[in-house]
């Protein structure tokens, strides 16, 4: 066997064992509540940005699949009568409307690129993917995500750029998301995809 192909082996591996430890991680997950609750106060003191008017707690539930049992999504509503306009502040434990948790999405569409076909099979299975969910993933971040405003915006600040034909996954080797701290900062820099100005609607 060629070293090559030996050392693509392992790599492959070690890459499939650290998404696993990070989707099992609580200290992760912990982390992700307290940079979601960070946010959710600092839009809590803010005022509705359709009156002015003051925000209170709304909070909607959840069921995201494959992470951490968050049962709940921050959300506020405005007091004001005839205002009573929502608004839901940007997320890391959230992508958008999607069924599984953020942290799920990220990972293993970002592995999606970087493991053997045998080893994303796996890793589905144990997270209760089917493929045509993860075929839409891939398509979303191929087609809709390189399209939408946050991120003709935000590629600019990546130098050198990245490659988009391979999105998640140059963007898992930028932030170093085999670190935990870098699955963080990943999913910050992801995060006003998920909030009040990102027509969450339309980009997800």
């Amino acid at each position: 066997m060629r070293v090559s192909s030996l050392l693509g082996r392992v790599q492959d591996k070690q890459e499939e064992k650290v998404c696993q430890s990070h989707l099992a991680n609580e200290q992760l997950h912990q982390l992700l509540e307290q940079v979601d609750a960070d946010l959710a106060e600092a839009a809590r003191q803010g005022p509705c940005r359709y009156c002015g008017g003051k925000l209170h707690r709304a909070d909607y539930d959840r069921k995201p699949r494959g992470g951490p049992q968050w049962d709940q999504r921050s959300s506020f509503c405005c007091a004001q009568e005839g205002c009573r306009r929502r608004l839901t502040p940007a997320s890391v434990r959230f992508l958008g409307r999607r069924v599984y948790a953020g942290v799920v999405v990220v990972l293993v569409s970002a592995l999606s690129h970087g493991l053997s076909a045998t080893r994303v099979q796996r890793l589905r299975e144990a997270l209760g993917i089917d493929r045509r969910t993860l075929e839409r993933w891939r398509q979303w971040w191929l087609e809709t995500f390189v399209q939408s405003p946050f991120w003709k915006a935000a590629r600019g600040r990546l130098m050198p750029p990245v490659d988009p034909a391979r999105l998640p996954w140059p963007l898992w080797e930028r932030f170093e998301a085999h670190f935990q701290n870098g699955v963080v900062k990943l999913l910050q820099f992801l995060a006003p995809l998920t909030g009040p100005r990102s027509e969450e609607g339309a980009v997800m």
